[in-house]
């Protein structure tokens, strides 16, 4: 699968979340507007640290004993109980991010870390919404 950088996206500094994904142009609901490769890791060496791991913040959980962490701009999307976009597995340790509804130019996307858009099991930090 060839994947290329997306010129829809870039990343911006949200005030009380760090840096975020938002739009450059409007991106209309269905649209995959990322697909990004995973380094698969050892859960173990990521979320089993004496001291905790920085990376903790950035992977996705992935399948027994094992956590990803999304290149391009793949683990830098913010949480949202009501995102505007979710993601998916899009073959072999790749993820594609695709919007819900009509996402404006400067909006900033965000995903649910539930995996689903609509789910709200508690997160590990404070959630801002805007």
């Amino acid at each position: 699968m060839k994947l290329t950088a997306s010129t829809l996206i870039e990343i911006k500094r949200v005030k009380g979340k760090g840096r975020g994904v938002f739009a450059r142009q409007l991106i209309p609901a269905g649209t995959v507007f990322e697909k990004v490769p995973l380094l698969v890791i050892p859960a173990k060496e990521v979320l089993e640290c004496e001291h905790g791991s920085f990376l903790s913040q950035y992977v996705f959980e992935y399948g027994r004993g094992t956590v990803a962490l999304a290149l391009g701009f793949g683990s830098l999307y913010n949480h949202s109980f009501t995102p505007n976009a979710r993601y998916d597995d899009a073959g072999r340790q790749v993820k594609e991010f695709r919007a819900l509804r009509d996402i404006q130019p400067g909006e900033e996307i965000t995903i649910n870390y539930n995996g689903t858009e609509d789910g709200t099991d508690p997160v590990e930090f404070d959630v801002v919404e805007d």
